[in-house]
């Protein structure tokens, strides 16, 4: 089912069940999975794959060549995973440097006008309302991010967390928190997000916990994860949310 507007390189391949509308310009390079659907208007380029079942709106553009002024040619790449939904607008660039990728999981939701810029690594069941990812930025699973947000390159933003609309993000977000404002702060536990994705009442207890040891007693990040460890159930939750801390090149948002 394929438009007869469209323009599709002869040598990208196109999975059985797929659906291209009116024009669409599939680059050589391009792999589709099975039963992805094309609305119109829509460009993929570059080294790009996208698994099965994805959707993806009008004047949506995936895989060209990076923003990034240090790229010097090579080649790069974009992979995308399953039933992703990819909203009108919506531009998603390649890496920058040879052999890198931008990657990006399954079930996600892009909507529209958001930036997802080079070589971000998403993980799955993300939401991205129409909010800004600068390059190298890692997402990690069941993250939400708010609408006209913006995330400084090389962030990380953790597991289960939620942005706020319109929040300035400078450094990384801790898992299961909700930052907001400009520059963004940690303001309590993302709630909701824990209710909604099934956390145990033991689990969101602990982390409501290791939430008032990091941000409201006034101890160094250190010591706060020793407390944590020593004091708290090591629940897995509560061992990301350390391990993630601890890891931080950037700092976290307090």
């Amino acid at each position: 089912m394929i438009h007869s507007s469209a323009v599709i390189h002869p040598k990208a391949q196109i999975g059985s069940g797929c659906e291209i509308g009116p024009f669409c310009v599939i680059g050589e390079h391009v792999k589709l999975g099975e039963n992805c659907k094309l609305l119109s208007h829509v460009v993929i380029d570059g080294h790009t794959t996208l698994g099965k079942e994805n959707q993806v709106f009008p004047f949506a553009s995936i895989g060209l060549r990076t923003q990034d002024l240090k790229w010097k040619g090579g080649i790069t790449r974009t992979e995308i995973g399953d039933r992703n939904t990819i909203r009108e607008c919506v531009t998603i660039h390649s890496a920058t440097a040879d052999g890198e990728a931008t990657i990006i999981g399954s079930d996600n939701n892009i909507l529209a006008s958001s930036h997802i810029g080079h070589n971000v690594v998403m993980g799955n069941r993300v939401i991205v309302s129409m909010a800004a990812l600068a390059g190298h930025v890692i997402v990690e699973d069941f993250a939400l991010v708010g609408g006209l947000s913006a995330v400084h390159q090389f962030c990380r933003i953790g597991r289960m967390s939620m942005i706020a609309g319109c929040s300035k993000v400078v450094q990384d977000v801790p898992p299961f928190m909700i930052v907001d404002g400009n520059p963004a702060e940690t303001r309590t536990v993302n709630k909701i997000g824990m209710e909604r994705n099934g956390l145990s009442d033991e689990t969101q207890t602990a982390l409501r916990q290791a939430y008032k040891i990091i941000f409201r007693e006034e101890l160094s990040v250190p010591n706060a994860l020793v407390k944590i460890e020593k004091e708290l159930p090591p629940l897995p939750e509560v061992q990301h949310l350390v391990q993630f801390i601890r890891a931080s090149e950037r700092g976290i948002t307090k």
